[in-house]
Formats: C-alpha cells, sequence, structure tokens
C-alpha cells in the first residue's frame, strides 16, 4: 500500500496554478518535497490534508480517500508540522499534554513526555518563551506522541541551526525504524533531504519537474566542468541543463551517456535540483 498518492492533482489561485501532480509515497518510505519559493509545495500539503479543495484529480492517503468521511477520522494516525508552531503562547508543555491527551484517542503522555525528557524541554516554561528551535522540537514531539503512522512535514527544520536539525533529522530516522511508518517532508535544505530520504518529489513552478528514488537521481545525473570549446564533445542527448561563463561550462548530463575519459565532478542532490530548476538556458528562476 502506498501511505500517499496524488493523481492528476490540479488547483489554480489567482497568479498561481498547480497542474497534474502524480506521485505516490510507498508505505514505509521517506519522500522530500522540495521547490523553490511559491512553487506549490504547502498547496500540495494542504490538497493532500483536505484543508484546500483540488480543482481537478485524486488524492489518498493511508488507502482512503481524502475526502471521504473515514478520512476524518484517519487524520488521527498523520502527524502534522508545519513550518510554524501554532500554540497558544499562554500554554506549558504540561497544559498542550492535558489538551491532546482530549483531542488524539492514541494520545500517549508516557511517550511525550520521554520526548520532552530527550529533546530537554521544559514542563512549565511558556509558550511564548520558547525559541523557535524549541517551538518545532515541540510540535515534532506532538507529532510523534499519538502513534502516527504518517507524518507530514512542512519545513520542519527551516531557520534552525544545524545542531538543531541534525537532532530532529534523528527523529524522523527512529520513526521510519517501524516498516508501516511513513513520512513527507517539505524542506529548503536540500542537504537534509539528501540524509533522509528515500524519493524526491521536485515541483517546479506548480508542476512536478521530477520525482524519482534519490539513489536513482544521483547516478542517473553528474555535473561536468570543461572549457567552452570542449563542449562540442559532449552528446547533445547528454546534456540536461547548462551555465556557461568566462571560465567554461559546467553541465548537468546523464551519466550513461558521457564519452570515455570525461569525468564527472561530485555531485549532490542540490546539484541536480538547482540545474534543473535553472534550465537549458543557465537562468537562475529558483530560491532554494
Amino acid at each position: 500500500m502506498n501511505a500517499i498518492e496524488l493523481c492528476g492533482v490540479c488547483k489554480s489561485y489567482p497568479g498561481f496554478e498547480l497542474k497534474d501532480i502524480c506521485f505516490a509515497l510507498p508505505q514505509g518510505a521517506v519522500m522530500g518535497l522540495v521547490g523553490e519559493n511559491g512553487a506549490g509545495k504547502s498547496t500540495t500539503i494542504r490538497l493532500i490534508m483536505n484543508a484546500a479543495a483540488a480543482d481537478a484529480g485524486s488524492i489518498s492517503v493511508l488507502g482512503e480517500n481524502n475526502k471521504s468521511p473515514a478520512f476524518d477520522k484517519l487524520k488521527q494516525d498523520i502527524g502534522v508540522v508545519l513550518d510554524e508552531a501554532y500554540f497558544p503562547e499562554v500554554l506549558n508543555a504540561s497544559d498542550i499534554d492535558r489538551i491532546m491527551s482530549r483531542t488524539y484517542s492514541n494520545w500517549d503522555g508516557g511517550v511525550y513526555n520521554d520526548f520532552m525528557r530527550r529533546l530537554s524541554l521544559p514542563l512549565n516554561k511558556s509558550f511564548k518563551d520558547f525559541s523557535r528551535g524549541m517551538k518545532m522540537k515541540l510540535s515534532i514531539a506532538v507529532a510523534l506522541s499519538h502513534r502516527a503512522r504518517l507524518l507530514v512535514l512542512d519545513e520542519p527544520t527551516g531557520g534552525l541551526d544545524p545542531m538543531v536539525r541534525d537532532e530532529i533529522l534523528e527523529l524522523f530516522n527512529d520513526f521510519t525504524r517501524d516498516e508501516t511508518h511513513s513520512i513527507l517532508i517539505s524542506s529548503h535544505i536540500v542537504s537534509d533531504l539528501e540524509k533522509i530520504c528515500d524519493y524526491i518529489a521536485f515541483i517546479h513552478q506548480g508542476r512536478l519537474a521530477l520525482c524519482e528514488e534519490k539513489d536513482r537521481i544521483l547516478e542517473e545525473y553528474a555535473v561536468v566542468k570543461l572549457p567552452s570549446r570542449a563542449l562540442e564533445e559532449l552528446p547533445g542527448e547528454a546534456i540536461v541543463s547548462l551555465r556557461e561563463s568566462a571560465y567554461g561550462v559546467e553541465a548537468l548530463v546523464k551519466r550513461r551517456l558521457l564519452p570515455s575519459g570525461l569525468r564527472p565532478e561530485h555531485t549532490t542532490l542540490e546539484d541536480v535540483i538547482l540545474f534543473i530548476a535553472k534550465g537549458e538556458n543557465g537562468n537562475d528562476r529558483s530560491d532554494l
């Protein structure tokens, strides 16, 4: 079973259109959703959670159509973390424990308090006095404390320092040790996605530009650097995107079509995403 399936999903707003989005997140896997600001990542997450209605297409989550009455009950099995934590500022972590116990039928206060200790979060400090990192860790602790089978995460590591980000990524790795658990995570920090994701879905200007296993992307694509005069050595069908400067040419290419003897540079997932976003003319249209 796939944890999430989107087929032909479209949504239009004034000045923006999300068009024909199709991808599937297999159960037990982690998928990274990446794209520039305004590409449609948050819109896609709202559509998945039925917080906004799609104009066309179908969405299923944990085997249920997300517009069916059964989906409302199924939300008990989904942990959602947005890019900002939205708890009332006067509450503390102990207050949130009591409120969540009345919100989720599967709420486990023991697990929640274990996370408080593990993440060094105070129980009696007001939420308004939490740092951004503390607020995000609290949101993630809540999402992980009601026996969720699926996490839907919108920029959970944005604006956090590297140590806090690593701590949070470790929580996600622990979550997916259970093969029935799945994660959809949106992030601008492609290096974070490269660490934990099995699949990458790249949305560019409202369209799905790439959706593939992360390892296959890194196996298929590579960056090469060469003098401009040597560009003709590359077969046209091997070139995905070019970046030209006074110092020569950088090209994203398909590895299997490289001429023998031409060695590619070390290539990261971020390299691939940025080159695809810039397109053949090399004009930067991304804000990753």
